[in-house]
């Protein structure tokens, strides 16, 4: 066949400039991880009148704002990899769907049992959104941009995290918490619609697929924006793989080094992230800090966190970006040491707590928009997905570990101080796995 007729989707992609509509799907995509963050944060936020009301135990409901985590964790493991196998616009859609009705049906629920469940369901289809948001915003982004954009479209997590946090504020007072469960479970229906239409199914996976080229040059014109008709077939060139299955190739060889340091540097960055935002108001009023200083200090945190995002996927598009998230985990490492040392009372400690958000959540960010490029697009969707899985036990270790460390007695000081050893091992961790990859290509 006439070499000008076939089109490496890869290639033109990362050639031209960003159309209108990718443009507009990184919108989409990032109103999907606002919706997200705001079904994940949700119950933190009507868990004091559900207490009040059923006059139950902050232990006996520790079931309830347990479930979603183990149900993110469970999810992206199975339901985010399944997009390596039926697409990643069917199990977005599916996943948002999932966790728009369970939350709606959370706030009917009548009892502890209940709730739980429905706040696994939900996290089970939490889990699939973000691993493949990602994905599919990876395939349609020039690589030249791609660190910056998906990292600014992962601050949609923390804006839908607020958002939920001010409707709660006035619409718990008047109708109830059920009424801030139904809007956190309305807001992704109403977004259905608009990703039905949009939403398209990523180009690079269907030639993966071997899609026929009547199914693949219309997508891709409308989402380049440009005629493909003189193209008769289409290719995405990459390295050839061994394993046949998605789940394989993560352990196959050239990639199972990798596989591992993705998974040992996000579990790491996790339970560092988690055990900070979960501990650190109470302990800051355990030391006496005024509740409103405790929450102000605690939201510079976040604060840091979303600018370090944009900053550190600014730099990994102009830097390697395997050393770019090495050093910035190591500085949150310093950072945390900084933040032991200083003590609450330090005129230091909102500069120190800003800086360990910004170098700790933008490392975290940063590596979101890092491993979609580690691994070919038949298995994109399942590296992803599992790397977040198996970095959600970071999540749920580090929530609760804060509490079996402060009543052992251990400090402020001395958990911060110690909390800089997971962020240096997570700094080692990631450095050497981009290293043994660019040794291997």
């Amino acid at each position: 066949m006439n070499q000008a007729e076939v089109l490496d989707v890869r290639a033109f992609i990362n050639a031209r400039k960003m159309s209108a509509f990718q443009w507009g799907l990184v919108v989409l995509c990032f109103l999907i991880v606002a919706v997200d963050g705001m079904d994940v944060a949700i119950m933190g936020f009507v868990a004091p009148s559900i207490l009040g009301e059923w006059h139950i135990s902050r232990p006996a409901f520790g079931v309830v704002m347990g479930a979603a985590p183990i149900g993110l964790a469970v999810g992206a493991l199975l339901a985010g990899s399944s997009a390596d196998w039926f697409g990643r616009r069917k199990v977005l859609l599916g996943s948002v769907l999932g966790f728009g009705v369970a939350t709606l049906a959370t706030a009917h629920a009548s009892t502890p049992q209940a709730m739980a469940t429905l706040r696994f369901v939900t996290g089970l289809a939490l889990g699939a959104a973000m691993p493949n948001t990602t994905t599919l915003i990876s395939e349609y982004i020039p690589e030249r941009i791609r660190s910056s954009v998906i990292a600014t479209m992962f601050t949609g997590f923390n804006l839908g995290s607020a958002a939920i946090g001010f409707a709660a504020a006035w619409l718990t007072p008047r109708f109830g918490w059920q009424a801030v469960l139904t809007f956190g479970g309305l807001m992704p229906l109403i977004l259905l619609p608009f990703m039905f239409f949009l939403l398209p199914e990523s180009a690079r996976y269907l030639v993966s697929k071997n899609a026929p080229a009547e199914r693949v040059r219309p997508l891709l014109s409308r989402v380049c924006q440009v005629s493909l008709d003189s193209y008769k077939v289409f290719v995405s060139q990459e390295a050839p793989v061994s394993a046949k299955q998605p789940l394989g190739v993560l352990f196959s060889q050239g990639y199972a080094l990798k596989t591992f340091s993705l998974w040992l540097t996000y579990f790491m960055g996790l339970l560092v992230i988690y055990l900070t935002t979960s501990w650190l108001p109470t302990m800051m009023k355990d030391a006496g800090i005024s509740i409103d200083r405790a929450s102000t200090l605690t939201a510079m945190f976040q604060l840091g966190g979303t600018v370090g995002a944009i900053a550190v996927g600014f730099a990994m598009d102009r830097i390697k970006p395997g050393r770019v998230i090495s050093a910035s985990y190591l500085l949150g490492g310093v950072a945390l040491l900084v933040l032991g040392s200083v003590g609450l009372n330090s005129a230091w400690i909102m500069l120190a707590i800003l800086a360990t958000g910004f170098c700790l959540s933008g490392a975290q960010t940063g590596l979101n928009a890092y491993a979609p490029g580690c691994y070919p697009t038949m298995a994109r969707a399942t590296g992803v997905s599992w790397m977040l899985g198996v970095g959600r036990l970071g999540s749920i270790l580090g929530s609760s570990i804060g509490g079996v460390l402060l009543s052992q007695g251990w400090g402020f000081e001395s958990i911060f101080l110690a909390l800089a050893i997971p962020a240096v091992i997570a700094a080692a961790s990631i450095l050497g796995g981009s290293l043994q990859g660019r040794a291997q290509a």
